[in-house]
């Protein structure tokens, strides 16, 4: 028998390898809802419990040296430990950061993105273990970030190590890591709506219903797993509140220009700190801890996330003069702490410098006798929304984070314009990208997002591929010549022994063989035909038409083979054949 001529016995009882083989060909079809759906689920109850534990985890470390109020309250500390704290936890930190790989060093939002593109949505372990470890150890030291970042990642790589686990093509892992992503935001600001946006304008750069339905189940199963173990509380619980008059919207926008000026010289200096990536790792970190060490001699406030003070500024408890201090010492020591490398998150402090530029932006106003009847909160929240959408270059996400945070609707139209206002000065005016898009930019990682690119990493191989390949042995057995010829394959792989030739087409090579005469001991020498032949690469079942590309340009080929390995016997079983040209077809087709 023509060894890739597969029987398949009947009847065979039905167990859960059979049953993760056909969720695993359902999910082939990215149109099928159902079973990404499911994906979903499971992937944001995932991403929930683990974002959790790394939230619990930093309250824990940080209570070791006496930081309360679930490792936020740094305050509290000796003047001395404001500086000792961050400087020697960088120290540290760095030097064990020189143990490592510089590709196990790869962490947060951008590793994600990178990930969804340059590994087709597979997360290694490894890098996900040192954001865990090396997250909680940032934020519990003090260092400059937020938490936001490090549970994106958390959560998306969480998802993906489950689908490779579990052997699912690489279009679902995309889907995972999607739904990982949107659940890490929803669990860590309990904010569902805002969790999908992020997913869908930050990691995927798309819009599609199929694309939204699994991402909006792993929103609300982080969700609900968040309201399990902490309560259903907002982030920052507010009395209502509410623009008071449409008098005050000039200064609404002025407070969108003053939080797209912020955000455009934080991307300027992260864009500086990310310019010393050549320093070696331990000078890095302990540069940016001392940087943020020495800041908060005077302002302590700038600290770790900094959620307490970003509370304190939403009840007017901070006067002008620190309002202003916690902007820029918090924007500088974020700024140089993300752009070093650091394994933190930009969120957070950005929606705390927005906060005090909207706090100082009332303050100011009232000092100078004009009114503004809306209150400082008013300000501060939409400060909070403006700063977040600008840096993102989300402003949907922005929105709606704002709202799901405090509970307060009635804020969703004055937001919108300072979100749309600072967005634009960052983007129009100043000409800067998203802050994510920018260390990408400088790490010199194209990450396509075209609806070409989408379709291609959202298509499995086997949508697209021709299954009617055989393997042949270049000496070819008189025996086993009538077979083949019917069996009439659309393409024939010519093999010797356990390796992998070249690909001719059937239709050929048969028409070839039909003229020619069996030597003496009645074998046929295929390697004798003028028949074209085509380079290969081969590529796992669990591929993606974007995969398959990659291949062909990296081994500069002009086909690939479709193999998976047998869980069974460990031997490679060959599924089918993709060309460019099927690609091409396909993909028009599609469009």
């Amino acid at each position: 028998m023509l060894p890739g001529v597969r029987f398949h016995p009947k009847g065979s009882a039905v167990d859960v390898r059979t049953l993760l083989k056909k969720y695993r060909r359902y999910l082939t079809n990215y149109e099928s809802l159902l079973a990404y759906s499911l994906l979903g689920l499971a992937g944001g109850i995932a991403s929930g419990l683990v974002v959790l534990g790394f939230e619990l985890a930093i309250g824990s470390v940080a209570g070791l040296w006496g930081v309360g109020n679930g490792g936020e309250d740094f305050e509290s500390l000796p003047r001395w430990a404001h500086f000792a704290l961050p400087a020697g936890g960088a120290l540290l930190l760095g030097a064990l950061y020189a143990l490592l790989k510089p590709g196990d060093r790869e962490t947060g939002i951008v590793h994600v993105i990178s990930g969804m593109h340059s590994r087709y949505g597979a997360l290694p372990f490894r890098n996900a273990l040192v954001q865990f470890l090396g997250g909680t150890f940032a934020l519990a030291s003090g260092q400059s970030g937020g938490r936001e970042g490090p549970g994106v990642h958390l959560g998306g790589a969480v998802n993906s190590l489950l689908g490779q686990r579990l052997g699912l093509p690489n279009n679902s892992l995309r889907v995972l890591v999607s739904c990982g992503t949107a659940g890490g935001i929803a669990a860590a600001f309990n904010t569902p709506l805002a969790g999908v946006i992020f997913a869908m304008e930050v990691i995927v750069a798309q819009y599609s219903v199929v694309g939204f339905i699994p991402v909006m189940l792993a929103a609300v199963s982080a969700s609900a797993v968040s309201f399990t173990l902490s309560g259903s509380e907002p982030l920052f619980a507010l009395p209502a509140i509410r623009l008071a008059s449409l008098t005050e919207i000039p200064f609404i926008l002025l407070l969108g220009l003053f939080c797209g000026l912020a955000v455009a010289s934080f991307i300027r200096l992260l864009k500086v700190a990310g310019s010393l990536s050549h320093w070696p790792v331990a000078v890095r970190f302990a540069f940016a801890g001392t940087v943020t060490g020495a800041l908060a001699l005077g302002v302590p406030q700038i600290l770790g996330i900094g959620y307490d003070s970003l509370r304190l500024a939403l009840d007017g408890g901070i006067a002008l003069p620190l309002l202003l201090m916690i902007a820029v010492c918090k924007l500088i020591a974020t700024a140089t702490t993300c752009g070093m490398g650091l394994p933190v998150g930009l969120i957070g402090p950005n929606l705390l410098i927005g906060a005090c530029i909207g706090g100082a932006l009332h303050t100011v106003m009232a000092m100078v006798g004009i009114d503004l009847p809306s209150g400082p909160a008013l300000y501060v929240i939409i400060g909070m929304g403006a700063a977040m959408g600008a840096a993102l270059n989300a402003p949907l996400a922005a929105i709606l984070a704002v709202i799901e945070m405090t509970h307060t609707v009635s804020i969703g139209m004055p937001a919108m314009l300072a979100i749309i206002v600072a967005t634009l000065t960052n983007t129009v005016v100043f000409r800067q990208q998203s802050a994510h898009q920018t260390v990408l930019r400088q790490l010199q990682r194209l990450v396509p997002d075209d609806p070409l690119n989408q379709l291609l990493h959202r298509t499995d191989v086997s949508s697209a591929m021709d299954s009617r390949v055989v393997r042949v042995p270049v000496l070819l057995e008189q025996e086993d010549l009538e077979p083949l010829l019917e069996f009439t394959p659309a393409w024939c792989l010519l093999c010797r022994e356990s390796d992998d030739l070249y690909l001719v087409r059937g239709n050929e090579l048969l028409e070839w063989l039909k003229g020619q005469d069996p030597t003496e001991d009645g074998a046929t020498d295929l390697t004798t035909s003028d028949i074209r032949r085509w380079t290969m690469v081969d590529v796992p079942l669990q591929a993606t038409l974007r995969q398959s590309l990659d291949a062909m340009s990296g081994q500069t080929v002009e086909a690939v083979c479709v193999y998976e390995r047998s869980r069974n016997t460990g031997k490679r079983i060959l599924h089918g054949v993709l060309t460019r040209e099927s690609i091409e077809k396909f993909t028009l087709s599609r469009l």
